[in-house]
C-alpha cells in the first residue's frame, strides 16, 4: 500500500457524529447509508484514505468521493 497525501482535517460536530452513529445502529437504515456513515466516521478520526479503504474493503476513490461530499456540505 502506497501512502497518499495527507487529507485535510474533517471536523464533525457532536450532533453530526451522533447522527452518523445512530444510522450505524438503526436496523431499518439502508446498507448504503450505513456504509457511507462508516466512511465518514473513519475519515473524521484522521485516518488516511488508503487505510479507510483497506479497512472497509473499498477503493480509495470511494473514500475520497464521500469524504469530499461531506466536506462540501459542512
Amino acid at each position: 500500500m502506497v501512502p497518499g497525501p495527507k487529507p485535510l482535517s474533517l471536523e464533525l460536530s457532536d450532533h453530526e457524529r451522533q447522527v452518523l452513529r445512530g444510522w450505524l445502529r438503526k436496523r431499518t437504515a439502508s446498507q448504503a447509508l450505513v456504509f457511507r456513515s462508516r466512511i465518514v466516521l473513519a475519515c473524521a478520526e484522521g485516518r488516511a484514505y488508503a487505510q479507510v479503504a483497506l479497512d472497509l474493503g473499498v477503493s480509495r476513490e470511494t473514500v475520497r468521493k464521500w469524504r469530499a461530499r461531506i466536506l462540501h456540505t459542512n
